[in-house]
C-alpha cells in the first residue's frame, strides 16, 4: 500500500496584521493541507481578511502576547492531527513558498525541528540593529552548547509530530522561540537550519527593538541558568 501524503499544517500567529494576511494565506494554502490564522486580539480586519483568504482563525479576543500565540499554533497543530507543522509571520516578512524547504528536512526524517534562518542567506533587507540583537540573542542560547544555531529568533519553523508532543511552551513574550528550542534540545530532538530570504517592512513591528531585546535577552539569561543544556 503506497504511504500516505503526510498531513502538513500551517499556524500564522497574527496582531493588527489585516494589510498582509490574506496574501500570505492564500499564498500558504498552495503548500499546506490547511492554514489556521491566531489572531492575537486585534483591532483591526485580521481575521475577516484571513477567513476570506481561506484560512481558519482561532481567536484569542484580546491580546495575550507572542508567545501566547505561539502556543495556540503548537496546539492546533496537535489537535489537528498534523504529521508537520509549520509557523510563520502573518506581517510578509516570510515567503510562503519556501514553505517546502522548511519542511524537506523533516520529510527526509532528518529533524524533528527546522528552523529557517535569516544568516545562512543574503536574501534578506534586516535593519543592522535588528541583526545585532538578534545575533547577541542567539549568542546567549549557543553559549557553552554542543548544539549550536544560528538564529534562534526565525519564527519560521517546522515541527514533527514526535517534537509537538514533546515540547510544552510556557513563555507568553518573544522569548517562546527560544525556550521551544531549549526544551528541544534538552529531550534530544533534531535540531537543523535551512536557508530563508526575509523582507522587513516599516509595519512589521511596533515594539521598541532595544527593549525588546534586552528583555528577551534577559529572559534568556534565566531560562539558560534553569535549563543549561
Amino acid at each position: 500500500m503506497a504511504q500516505s501524503h503526510p498531513r502538513i499544517i500551517a499556524a500564522i500567529p497574527c496582531y493588527n496584521t489585516e494589510h498582509s494576511i490574506g496574501e500570505v494565506v492564500s499564498r500558504a494554502t498552495r503548500y499546506v493541507d490547511r492554514v489556521v490564522v491566531i489572531d492575537d486580539g486585534s483591532t483591526d480586519a485580521t481575521a475577516n481578511t484571513a477567513r476570506a483568504a481561506g484560512a481558519e482563525v482561532i481567536s484569542h479576543g484580546v491580546n495575550k502576547g507572542y508567545g501566547e500565540a505561539i502556543k495556540s499554533c503548537l496546539e492546533a497543530g496537535r489537535t489537528s492531527g498534523a504529521d508537520i507543522l509549520v509557523t510563520l509571520d502573518g506581517d510578509g516578512q516570510h515567503q510562503p513558498e519556501e514553505i517546502e524547504q522548511v519542511v524537506a528536512p523533516i520529510l527526509k526524517d532528518e529533524a524533528d525541528i527546522v528552523i529557517g534562518s535569516r544568516f545562512l542567506s543574503d536574501r534578506t533587507n534586516m535593519p543592522a540593529y535588528r541583526r545585532f540583537g538578534i545575533k547577541v540573542i542567539t549568542f546567549l542560547f549557543n553559549f557553552g552548547s554542543k548544539v549550536k544555531v544560528e538564529d534562534a529568533q526565525s519564527g519560521f519553523r517546522a515541527y514533527s509530530k514526535k517534537a509537538l508532543r514533546s515540547i510544552s511552551a510556557t513563555r507568553t513574550g518573544m522569548d517562546v522561540s527560544v525556550e521551544i528550542i531549549i526544551k528541544g534540545r534538552a529531550t534530544g530532538l533534531r535540531i537543523k537550519e535551512v536557508p530563508i530570504s526575509c523582507q522587513y517592512h516599516i509595519r512589521s513591528s511596533t515594539k521598541n527593538p532595544v527593549i525588546h531585546g534586552l528583555g528577551v535577552a534577559l529572559s534568556i539569561v534565566r531560562l539558560r541558568l534553569k535549563s543549561f543544556a
